[in-house]
This record gives structure tokens, sequence and C-alpha cells, in this order.
């Protein structure tokens, strides 16, 4: 397996500097040498786990993340159960998880939960596996001290002491959005999917992203969107007791002032069919006025899958209706295997 770190929306009009997965030449850089491994990250440790992934090219996110991708994850269950992040397993044909003794195994596809941006996989094989423990989250506060423990390419473990800089909502452009979401700095270069721990080595996040301009900071998904629906994941595959939001794949960026501006739009979307153009600023959706991006998102999830949604755009200073069915994204993706 050669692993090759993922790389985003290759050629899109989209900044680079908002946020950013790992790329190969990120990994390794601006690290610097502990004198000494923590004990809570020695507690940790064992049950990091690096996690390659093959995904068929004709499958949609194969054009936008990429067919071959890298990542991190995290043992939580010594039945084998990793916590990691979604983009690098939406798809996945054949993973492939690094252990710390050296080990190299087959993993499955167990439940993916966009919403949040997290995703579970199974090793295959006999256990039982280290397992880290997960801690309580909601009580994490402003200032207090982390380590983000990653794994790069050739399989090392990244380690970064750090700290919780701010906790606030975060959007992203692909239809995200986080009402509570952990900034961590220094940032870890190999952040996709690493565990965030608390200085009694449980893990209190998932990290996800690179965010901001140098020096670079951490998102980190706080591990209470995975505690409170851990095993309806694990055992359905999906989180079928919360409506699914509606999606429409499209990509946006905040807007100059109000409205939201169209930056491209998700292979195979309804988006991709409804004639957006890039460089549309949507300004109202069903008669309502579009404040923000976080605005956009929550308006949106409020209407209904599988019914028209009315979006006004300003193109080229003049107004255009453009109509628009949102779907169920989960039906888009290859059904998990148990």
């Amino acid at each position: 397996m050669r692993p090759i770190l993922l790389s985003l929306l290759v050629g899109l009009a989209i900044p680079q500097s908002t946020w950013a997965v790992p790329k190969e030449t990120e990994v390794g850089s601006n690290l610097t040498q502990q004198p000494a491994t923590p004990a809570y990250v020695q507690r940790v440790q064992p049950a990091i786990v690096g996690i390659g992934v093959r995904v068929p090219l004709d499958r949609p996110s194969a054009l936008t993340l990429g067919p071959v991708r890298w990542g991190s994850g995290i043992i939580f269950d010594p039945a084998g159960y990793v916590l990691t992040v979604s983009y690098v397993l939406t798809d996945a044909e054949v993973i492939q998880a690094a252990l710390r003794d050296g080990r190299v195994v087959p993993g499955k596809l167990i439940g993916l939960d966009p919403e949040s941006g997290l995703g579970v996989l199974k090793l295959e094989g006999d256990g039982p596996w280290p397992a880290a423990m997960l801690g309580d989250s909601s009580r994490v506060t402003v200032g207090q001290a982390t380590a983000t423990i990653g794994v790069d390419e050739e399989n090392h473990v990244v380690v970064t002491q750090g700290s919780i800089q701010e906790i606030r909502s975060f959007a992203g452009y692909w239809e995200y959005l986080l009402e509570r979401a952990f900034v961590v700095a220094p940032y870890n270069p190999s952040f996709g999917g690493s565990p965030l721990v608390n200085l009694q080595g449980e893990v209190i996040g998932i990290t996800n992203l690179r965010i901001g301009e140098r020096p670079f900071v951490n998102l980190a998904i706080p591990i209470e969107y995975f505690t409170a629906s851990k095993d309806e994941l694990i055992g359905k595959g999906r989180i079928v007791s919360r409506p699914p939001r509606p999606w429409l794949g499209l990509w946006v960026l905040p807007g100059d002032g109000e409205g939201v501006v169209v930056a491209g739009a998700s292979p195979r979307s309804p988006a991709i069919q409804a004639g957006f153009q890039r460089g549309d600023v949507i300004v109202r959706i069903n008669g309502e006025k579009v404040e923000s991006q976080e605005d956009f998102y929550r308006k949106l999830w409020r209407t209904k899958i599988g019914e028209d949604v009315s979006l006004v755009v300003l193109r080229e200073s003049r107004f255009q209706v453009i109509t628009v069915r949102p779907v169920d994204r989960y039906q888009l993706l290859p059904p998990t295997r148990k």
C-alpha cells in the first residue's frame, strides 16, 4: 500500500487557506521534538491507526477527494471499531489500517455520518484491540490543554501539544455546519481523523480540518457528536432516528454582506442539473432572504426532501429563479458492509 494524502477540489476557485486536508508537502513540517512523550499521550497511542483507502474511479467522491486517501483514526472499542472523519471513508472499496505494532490489517466500512463529519470502520481479525477512552466534550473549556495525535504517510505518529483556542460554530462550503466546534492550536499537519485528547488521555474530539492563515489552526469535531448516536451509527450504518437533511450538493461561500456565492457543486448532485453557475449569488430561498452561509443552511434544512426549493440568484446584475429538488444524500452512498 502506498498511502497518498488526499487533495480536495483541485482547480476550483475555493480558497485553500480557508480549510484544507493534509497534503504531502505539509506532512512532517512544523514538527517539534518533545523531550518525552507525555503519559496521557502514551495511554492513547496504542489505539492510534493510520487508514489507507482506495475508492473506485466511478464514485462521485473520487473526483473531489481522490481515489486514494490516507488519514488517522482511533480504536474506541476492544472489538476493533475505529472512529475517523467521514471524508476518508466515503465510497471506500478497500480499507487498510496500520497499527502501532507494525501490523497492517483490513478494515470494513461500518457507518457514515456526513452531517457531523464522522465515520466508523471495523478492523478485521481477532481482538481484543487496544482501545482509547471516550471523554465528555461538553465540559471542555477555552484554554484547556490538549494533544492532537495523528499518523503521517510514513505511518509515524505525529503529536502536537496545544490547547483549545475557541469554541464556536463552523460552516463549511459543502453544506456542512457544526453548531459547536473546537479550534485548536498549534495545528497538527496529520490532522485528518486524528483524535484530540485531554490530559486524562480521553478522546474529546476528532480533528478534521486545517483552517485560517499561517499560523494555521485545527478544527475538531467534539466527541459528543459521536457518543450521542454511537450505537445507532454502528448498528444501522447511519443515524436513522434523525431526519436526513435535504441536500443540494452546492458548494457555497459567504457573500459580500449578504447571500452566499456558488463556488461549484458535488458530482451527481441535484445542483449539477439545476443550472447554477460559479459566481451566482443566492439571495433568497423559498422567498426568504439569505443572511449568511449559516442562515442559508438552516433555511435549506427546513425544506423537505423531494419537494422543489426556489432559489433567487443574482447573476451578472440580473435576478433569476432556479428551482431544485433536494435529496437524501445517503441514497447516493453505497451501502455499508456488516
